[in-house]
């Protein structure tokens, strides 16, 4: 026996992630079919159909129906005593409950080993420290999933960063991140070990695989957080994440469905040291999937043509904001970029000025950074702002207001006008650099 569909199947695919045997495919005109060796009847895929266009044979679903009413049917002897006990069994059944029962849920905290070519993200391994940390308060260990193709030296990075557990799916359908292949292999994972919880990085690609996911398996998801706790009294995930235009804070919670996910910005969460040696359980995952299946292939990556550093990767940043006022300004902070071997930024009022482009945005909607050395100059400190940058190590503010946020928030701060104070600035750490030079080279 195996499950039916009927012919309003519109082709979703939505009940093929959800099938925990692999038993349902698409077939050549676009409706799911079934292969009734591997089909158990597990009723996950009726669950899962948007259209209610898969259901049991006739047969099968008057035999259910008759079970399940000798199960709740009531002696007349003692009646209101048994439909009271009948009442509270069904008021206990997990099907009764808006939420799912969490012991179902018992596969860890989850998360997703974005890499590229063979490299692993930096937000992977910060994924995985903040795992750490969620894992540790709920008494469950962290799994990663990793996707690629040649992805070996990427797995003892993942083990001694934290991670407990390595999937691995290696093929080169994997090699290029593309939606339909990952949010396949990812859907068939959790459905297969059924984590509480799901962290993926707040990328391109990141964005794009957890929207798909999220719907796919009809869970929340709340997206790019800068904070993650776990509500212990009902095991739940505290998602934090600007809101209002970054005005206030919101915590977010999916009490309904699982597994619960989130996507955090990169560079917000430390990365964790790692443990040299350290060892965990690898696992190799294969899920049947053709390149013919797929509806869009790469054919290749242009990489952006440029000699600058990516923002996201500099190690020293001079941000300019309103305050800096005009082109002048900003030449003057490109050359300090240039004397300090740093890469230049702007705030959203800058940007909005056309003083410098959108992709060197710091701030909610820009750049989330956190550099050795961060210049802050002619920046109150909004908290747009501050939420993009708040992880620089040493920050030095110029400002002609010394009650401002920034200053108050800077390591450093220089109050003043940045016309007169940027040129002093800019010979001295040319002249100190250029001492150290001819001293390295003597």
């Amino acid at each position: 026996m195996a499950v039916i569909v009927l012919n309003s199947c519109i082709g979703c695919e939505a009940c093929i992630a959800q099938c925990p045997h692999d038993a349902l495919s698409l077939n050549a005109e676009g409706k799911i079919s079934v292969d009734g060796k591997k089909c158990d009847e597990c009723r996950e895929c009726i669950k899962s159909c948007p259209v209610s266009a898969i259901s049991l044979p006739e047969k099968e679903n008057i035999a259910k129906s008759k079970k399940q009413d000798l199960q709740t049917e009531v002696p007349k002897t003692n009646a209101n005593a048994n439909i009271a006990a009948v009442e509270e069994k069904k008021a206990a059944s997990p099907e009764s409950c808006a939420k799912p029962v969490q012991k179902d849920h018992n596969g860890g905290v989850l998360v997703f080993a974005e890499q590229l070519e063979g490299k692993i993200a930096g937000v992977a391994l910060e994924l995985v420290g903040a795992a750490k940390k969620l894992a540790e308060k709920l008494g469950v260990q962290v799994c990663a999933v990793l996707l690629g193709d040649g992805v070996e030296a990427i797995i003892p990075v993942l083990f001694e960063h934290g991670a407990d557990k390595v999937y691995v799916f290696d093929n080169p359908l994997y090699h290029f991140y593309r939606t339909e292949s990952y949010t396949k292999a990812c859907c068939y994972l959790a459905n297969k070990y059924k984590p509480e919880i799901f962290l993926v990085g707040a990328t391109t690609s990141g964005r794009d695989l957890a929207g798909a996911l999220a719907t796919t398996m009809r869970t929340g998801l709340t997206a790019d957080c800068t904070g993650l706790d776990i509500d212990m009294d009902k095991r739940l995930l505290l998602a934090s994440r600007p809101a209002f235009g970054g005005n206030i804070m919101a915590t977010i919670v999916c009490e309904n469905h699982l597994p619960q996910m989130a996507t955090v910005r990169p560079r917000v969460m430390p990365t964790p040291e790692p443990v040299s040696g350290r060892k965990g359980e690898l696992i190799r995952e294969e899920v049947e999937i053709e390149e013919d299946e797929l509806r869009t292939s790469v054919l290749k990556i242009v990489k952006e043509q440029s000699d600058n550093i990516k923002l996201e990767d500099a190690k020293i940043i001079v941000s300019g904001g309103r305050g800096v006022q005009n082109e002048q300004g900003f030449a003057l902070l490109g050359e300090l970029a240039r004397a300090v071997g740093g890469v230049l930024a702007g705030s959203r009022g800058a940007v909005e000025k056309g003083l410098v482009e959108h992709k060197r945005q710091v701030g909610q909607t820009g750049q989330t950074v956190a550099p050795k050395l961060y210049f802050a100059v002619g920046i109150s400190g909004a908290i747009q702002h501050i939420v993009g940058m708040q992880g620089s190590e040493t920050i030095v503010a110029i400002n002609t207001d010394p009650q401002c946020p920034m200053m108050k928030l800077a390591t450093y701060g220089i109050q003043g006008d940045a016309f007169e104070v940027l040129p002093v600035l800019i010979e001295e750490f040319k002249r100190e650099l250029a001492h150290k030079e001819v001293v390295a080279v003597g």
